[in-house]
Order: structure tokens, then C-alpha cells, then sequence
């Protein structure tokens, strides 16, 4: 993709003259205002992969304009540099919720996206799906309830790494192969003997193992951002980019903002690595063979390196409750939702309190002294009421009776 291709011009639309915006239920630019649609040409193109050894040997690569009308702005507190297209301003930092003060400038050209997956949830549909979270979440201070509103969430698309690569791996470890031996051993039964009984122990036998297993890895997501927490970024998967990753168009910018990177290629491939271990591990454990396994070593080599950087997009709400931040993200394909929330001291108090308040109530109950508790606007009784078999005893005893 050369530049004249990233540097899509600004989208007026044809009818109205103000700004079109993607739409992603649409899956097309639209007018708020008149409603005009307008397709995003699709690129027969398939989304390429790069050279990572090449990448490392020049120590650049392609630096493009993600648009040729894209502004950029810092957030002072966190750090994060958001890039979006006007005519939409940023207003709170959709990571930190911090007002954004800084001045918007023209986006410093930035590294070469391959991919991007458009847009799917609206933000209505992601309002709905974060109520529903919200409302599965005991003890959530009620005020989280806004976080719902149309305006506390922003669209964002998250810069990503992705890493294709074949391992040979060479080890060394041991096999275990289980063996059983019967053992005596005496206890004392409940009569006070002992008795003497028979057991199988198991015992292992090890044989020392090497060996070299190969695996070729697809597509290892790598967030290169570190706005959002990684386990979370994580757990919103999968993303399906099988189906849903398309050639870089700036067309899907449109009313969206985009996190410039900030984890250098170098950096996400030693993240990649990581995940690679621990496939690695469970192939070389399988290689080896027998009842269980000991790894003393792994020597890995990585070979046909290939990356691609790609945008992928989310909902977002950035809040603060009693001085401390807050994000919940929605996966902007799937709906999933992940977040981070404060507990209410006052909703556990209380339900403490309930609980303690039942529990006493539940004795009160079964065990029968409610007959004894006093009754609001009743005067006690200064001692318990006779039974009437108690007093027909009584009166009996009386003369004449």
C-alpha cells in the first residue's frame, strides 16, 4: 500500500456537505445528519505479511499518515497518543477519562497499518451490553450506572501486532514411566487392633530423553498498546480475524479514534515469544513420551519471522470513582466485556447487616423464642401464661370443685 492509498481525502457528503462517518451497523460511511451511504471500495488486495529479519536489517519501516486529515492530541496524564479524524474532537481520553487540554496537531506519520477490523457493535448495542455487565456485578456502586449514557463511551481502535513464525526447538529432559510395588502397613481398627493390610505404591522409573520438535505459529496477537491492562486485552478475544481483518482503508476512521503505537516491533516479538513457550513446552512433554516428564532445557530457533500491525476496535469507558481509574472495554465484534470495578463499602455493609438481621430471625423462628419477643405498643407480660391444662389442674384442687 503506497501513501496515495493511506491518505484517503476528507468525507463530505454529497447531499448535505457535512462529514460522513462510519456507520458499523451499515458497514458503510453515512451522514448523521441526512442520512446519505456511502460504500467503502473494497481492496481485492489480501493483507500482507513483512519481513521481520528485513524489518531488523534496515531498522525502519514504512512510516505513513493514517489520513491526510487525521489530528493528533497527547493525553498529559497517561500518556496516550489518540489520532482521529474531524470532524470529531477529543474531549476525554478514552483510557484515562482526563480532559484532553492539549492543542490538536496534524498526526505525525505513523507505522504502516496492513490491517484493520471495522466496526460491527454500534454503540448502542455496546451500551446494552455493558448495562447487562453492570448488572451482574454485586455490590457496584450505583453511580457506575451512567457509564451506559451515550456520551461515557468512545470508540477506539487499538494498535495490534501479529506475528507468523516456524520454531525448531531442540531438548533435554527425562521420561517417567509408573511402576506399582505392594507395600504392608498396619493401623488399628475401631475395636483397638491393628491389623496388618496391603497397598500399591506407585514408583517411577527415568530414562534420559532428547530430542528436537518443530511448529509453525499463525497469527500471535500482541497488543501494542499499554493503556489497557494486557490479561484484559486478553480476555476480550477472539477477534476472528480470519474473516473479519481487511486491507487498511482510512475510510473506517471516520468517527472513531485510533491509539498510536506503543510497543516497538522488537518488544512484541520477545511478548510473542512468550506465548510461543508455552505450546513449545506441551509439544516437547508429548515428544518425550511416558507417564510424565522432566524438562531440563529448551533451545529454540525462529525462523521465517513474519509481522503485521493492525487496528482493532473497541468501546470504551474510562472512569474515576473516589480517586481511583477505571476502564471496561467492549470488543467492538463479538460485544464481549471486560472491565475493572470498585466495590461499595455501604451496599456490603448493608448486606452484612441483612444477612446477620435473617440469620437471627431464622432462630428466632425454629427454635420458638419468637413467642417471647416483645411487641411494639403491648405491655410484656410479667410472666409466662399459664397452660389450661396447667390451670384446670389448679382449680381442681380446690374444695368443692
Amino acid at each position: 500500500m503506497n501513501n496515495s492509498e493511506a491518505a484517503v481525502k476528507r468525507f463530505p457528503c454529497p447531499s448535505c456537505g457535512a462529514y460522513l462517518q462510519f456507520n458499523p451497523k451499515a458497514g458503510k460511511l453515512k451522514c448523521a445528519y441526512c442520512g446519505w451511504e456511502d460504500a467503502i471500495p473494497q481492496s481485492a488486495e489480501e493483507v500482507q505479511e513483512n519481513s521481520y529479519e528485513q524489518y531488523l536489517k534496515i531498522d525502519q519501516t514504512t512510516l505513513i499518515d493514517l489520513s491526510i486529515t487525521a489530528l493528533e492530541v497527547k493525553c498529559n496524564d497517561c500518556g496516550a497518543s489518540i489520532t482521529f479524524e474531524p470532524p470529531k474532537v477529543a474531549g476525554k481520553c478514552p483510557f484515562c477519562a482526563s480532559p484532553i487540554v492539549a492543542k490538536p496537531a496534524k498526526a505525525s506519520p505513523s507505522l504502516h497499518p496492513e490491517g484493520i477490523v471495522p466496526f460491527e457493535v454500534t454503540d448502542k448495542q455496546a451500551r446494552e451490553s455493558i448495562q447487562k455487565w453492570l448488572s451482574n456485578r454485586w455490590f457496584a456502586p450505583s453511580a457506575l450506572q451512567s457509564l451506559a449514557q451515550p456520551e461515557k463511551i468512545q470508540g477506539v481502535y487499538l494498535p495490534f501486532w501479529t506475528y507468523d513464525c516456524y520454531t525448531v526447538s531442540y531438548y533435554k529432559g527425562d521420561r517417567g514411566e509408573h511402576y506399582y510395588v505392594t507395600e504392608s502397613y498396619t493401623e488399628t481398627n475401631a475395636n483397638g487392633e491393628t491389623e496388618t493390610k496391603t497397598r500399591q505404591v506407585q514408583h517411577t522409573r527415568w530414562w534420559p530423553a532428547s530430542g528436537r520438535v518443530d511448529r509453525t505459529f499463525d497469527d500471535i496477537l500482541i497488543p501494542a498498546t499499554t493503556s489497557v491492562d494486557r490479561n484484559r486485552l486478553d480476555e476480550l478475544e477472539p477477534w476472528h480475524l480470519k474473516e473479519s481483518l481487511r486491507a487498511y482503508n482510512s475510510s473506517y476512521l471516520a468517527g472513531f479514534e485510533a491509539q498510536r503505537s506503543q510497543v516497538s516491533l522488537p518488544q512484541g516479538f520477545e511478548s510473542a515469544k512468550n506465548v510461543m513457550a508455552g505450546t513449545i513446552h506441551f509439544d516437547v512433554c508429548r515428544h518425550i513420551g511416558g507417564d510424565t516428564q522432566r524438562v531440563h532445557s529448551i533451545s529454540t530457533d525462529y525462523n521465517a519471522i513474519t509481522f503485521k500491525h493492525i487496528l482493532l476496535p473497541v468501546w470504551m469507558c474510562a472512569y474515576r470513582y473516589q480517586n481511583k481509574q477505571y476502564q471496561v472495554i467492549v470488543n467492538a465484534r463479538t460485544a464481549e466485556v471486560q472491565g475493572d470495578r470498585p466495590y461499595s463499602v455501604w451496599k456490603i455493609t448493608a448486606a452484612v447487616v441483612s444477612g446477620i438481621v435473617f440469620a437471627g430471625a431464622m432462630y428466632l423462628l425454629f427454635s420458638g423464642n419468637w413467642r417471647y419477643l416483645p411487641i411494639p405498643g403491648l405491655p410484656e407480660p410479667e410472666s409466662q401464661p399459664t397452660s389450661f391444662v396447667d390451670e384446670s389442674a389448679r382449680l381442681s384442687e380446690k374444695p368443692g370443685f
